[in-house]
């Protein structure tokens, strides 16, 4: 498997839902495979388990295992998710929060500077909101997403940034243009994996 493609949302007849598999078709069924978090009831909650692996670097959960071992599988990761409060949705947060974990993601060096763990792994997003794309550069959400998402998650594990193609104006109605949409998003993501340039993150970053 070279693509591991993640949504999160619990409508099986979402936009989410559509354009995955979409994307799937582009990339063809042998070249990648979508996990439904949402249908496959991953449990999104970091609890005191979590919380004694993080500290002891003890061996994860079986769950959590499985995510990884499913990811180190891959050579693409793609999340496409609906945007919920200009981020994404808790479920793919408390996937990321649950499997990213440190000993895996990342580590610290014996002068606390970070370690990214997943050089070999590169990322791309496909964001589905239900706002224009001046309203994000209008509010400085544009900046905000790449700081948290881009920035916090995919550099600071060594990730690879892929690309990030954004379906805006999802809930405006417009079929025609949400269908253009789709095609441009999952042609965008398609071209990426099929020819990708790398935009890494400089290594060593101290913890914060």
């Amino acid at each position: 498997m070279r693509t591991l493609i993640v949504t999160a949302h619990p409508d099986t007849d979402s936009l989410t839902h559509h354009a995955a598999g979409r994307l799937q078709e582009v990339l063809g069924a042998e070249e990648a495979v979508i996990a439904h978090l949402g249908q496959e009831d991953f449990d999104p909650r970091f609890t005191i388990g979590d919380r004694d692996n993080y500290l002891s670097r003890d061996q994860p959960d079986v769950a959590v295992a499985a995510e990884q071992e499913r990811i180190d599988d891959a050579t693409h990761l793609v999340l496409v998710f609906p945007v919920y409060w200009w981020s994404m949705p808790g479920l793919l947060k408390g996937w990321i929060d649950r499997v990213f974990i440190a000993g895996w993601a990342f580590d610290a060096d014996e002068d606390d500077c970070i370690v990214p763990g997943l050089q070999r792994l590169t990322m791309h997003l496909l964001p589905i909101s239900g706002t224009a794309a001046e309203s994000f550069a209008r509010h400085g959400y544009a900046q905000s997403f790449n700081t948290q998402i881009e920035h916090g998650i995919i550099d600071f594990c060594g990730i690879r940034r892929g690309a990030t193609a954004f379906i805006h104006d999802s809930e405006s109605g417009n079929r025609e243009a949400i269908a253009g949409a789709v095609e441009a998003a999952t042609a965008t993501i398609a071209s990426a994996i099929a020819s990708p340039t790398y935009a890494v993150a400089p290594a060593g970053q101290r913890q914060g």
